[in-house]
């Protein structure tokens, strides 16, 4: 566990009211909706640091969630803005569940802070926690965020220096290949003055 970033999201948590609405994702929330095509369904959000606004998104459309995060604090703001979900103290790489678990997967804006070295066995645990046909969404940096075709190093967010690490995207694509999980759209967007790769893919 990288417990110096634990320790700037729990700082995070303490300026959480004054940053939550920087960024609006209510439209890539309302593309992967559609493309699940369930009514209700089980969700797992990796790093959902307060529960929303995805946790709180899916609960509010009868889901049953379970979000993980490593900040203790991000998950007592959670208890606040979604009581509802099963919140879980632990980093994302540890954390196991059983196979076909879960109809959905999330990991927005938390992937990019574990060592790619360890992303392909990520990636092949969430095949085996999702079930048939269920997808995943993450957001994943890029060159056009950190300036090289792979980097693992420090950039400043919120006035903290943040650990970052990605491969190439074609690196990237090989890994979810891998894994088993078959990438549907990979689009680059701008939200909040920061540009991520948002990837969507599903366990054939």
């Amino acid at each position: 566990m990288n417990t110096d970033l634990q320790e700037i999201y729990n700082r995070f948590a303490a300026t959480y009211e004054i940053n939550r609405n920087l960024f609006d994702v209510s439209n890539i929330f309302d593309e992967f909706y559609r493309v699940l095509n369930l009514p209700t369904g089980k969700l797992l959000d990796l790093g959902c640091g307060a529960g929303e606004p995805f946790a709180r998104w899916f609960v509010e459309r009868s889901w049953d969630v379970t979000g993980v995060d490593f900040s203790s604090q991000m998950l007592e703001l959670a208890q606040n803005y979604v009581p509802q979900m099963n919140a879980i103290c632990a980093d994302i790489c540890e954390v196991e569940f059983g196979k076909s678990t879960f109809d959905a997967i999330t990991a927005i804006y938390s992937l990019f802070h574990v060592p790619r070295k360890r992303h392909l066995d990520l990636f092949c645990k969430w095949q085996q926690w999702l079930r048939p046909g269920g997808k995943v969404l993450f957001t994943y940096a890029t060159r056009e965020y950190t300036g090289q075709e792979e980097f693992d190093g420090v950039k400043e967010f919120l006035g903290e220096q943040l650990f970052y690490s990605h491969d190439s995207e074609t690196a990237l694509m090989e890994k979810l290949h891998q894994s088993g999980l078959a990438v549907q759209t990979a689009i680059k967007r701008e939200i909040g003055g920061e540009r991520f790769l948002w990837v969507t893919a599903t366990n054939e």
